[in-house]
């Protein structure tokens, strides 16, 4: 299955209200492998590091773009059952994320809920600042669920 970069960007970056006035970025959409940044302009709170809400949108919207360049979203839709996020550090500059799925893990994530309607998966991931550091660390339990039940 193939999918469309243009759609999956546009539904990464402007879908959701809340995301698209973040001006949340994706900079990677690939089968497998995404990549997306968030600007501290415009997040900060009163201290002038990126504002909690910010960091967790940014840690959990990969799950979606990750969906939508691997899944056939024509069969499936994903939904987030959990999340959890260690803020490290503060996050003083703009922050990305990466997410990377192998092949064998989404053809056996999408066999599952082929045959029994869901399948759930775990995708952990580092929100990191423009120097490399770490400033969070995220685990979100996902599940795919087949259309149609």
């Amino acid at each position: 299955m193939s999918f469309d970069a243009k759609f999956a960007r546009s539904f990464t970056e402007d879908k959701i209200a809340f995301v698209q006035r973040m001006g949340l970025k994706a900079e990677i959409l690939e089968r497998g492998h995404v990549r997306l940044r968030a600007p501290l302009e415009g997040n900060s709170n009163h201290i002038g590091t990126m504002y909690a809400g910010a960091l967790f949108t940014l840690a959990e919207i990969p799950g979606g773009s990750l969906f939508l360049t691997s899944f056939d979203f024509h069969q499936f839709y994903p939904i987030i059952k959990d999340m959890k996020l260690d803020f490290l550090k503060p996050a003083t500059t703009d922050i990305s994320c990466e997410l990377t799925m192998t092949d064998e893990e989404i053809e056996r994530i999408q066999a599952i809920a082929n045959d029994t309607g869901k399948a759930e998966f775990i995708l952990n991931t580092e929100l990191t600042d423009t120097n490399g550091a770490v400033v969070a660390r995220s685990k979100g339990t996902y599940q795919l669920r087949k259309t149609g039940r």
